[in-house]
């Protein structure tokens, strides 16, 4: 069974930085993309950032491009988010999710963390 545990949450002020990991239990498990979600109080869950695991090519939601950058060693079987330029309106639990099958019409993400609070204080 594939853990993924993240870290690096807190309490921030508007226009500081996080840094977000995620690092996963088993280090040979299949993967073709890593992702970052997050989800406020009262809100759905919604696409933060992704990375293909082979190749490297990135993906970011419009609200967060400019701001986050999302990284992975390979080696350490880790992804990173990067989040600079903090804004309250990213306050969420933001989670690290791993998908084993990725076809046209996107990736299929089987794995998730439980996640980690992110607040952004104004």
């Amino acid at each position: 069974q594939v853990q993924l545990v993240e870290s690096g949450g807190g309490l921030v002020q508007a226009g500081g930085s996080l840094k977000l990991s995620c690092a996963a239990s088993a280090r040979t498990f299949s993967r073709c993309r890593m992702g970052w979600f997050r989800q406020a109080p009262g809100k759905a869950r919604e696409f933060v950032a992704a990375i293909s695991w082979s190749g490297g090519t990135t993906y970011y939601a419009d609200s967060v491009k400019s701001r986050f950058t999302i990284s992975s060693d390979n080696d350490k079987n880790t992804v990173h988010l990067q989040m600079n330029s903090l804004l309250p309106e990213d306050t969420a639990v933001y989670y690290c999710a791993a998908a084993q099958l990725c076809r046209a019409s996107g990736p299929r993400y089987d794995y998730w963390g439980q996640g980690t609070q992110v607040t952004v204080s104004s």
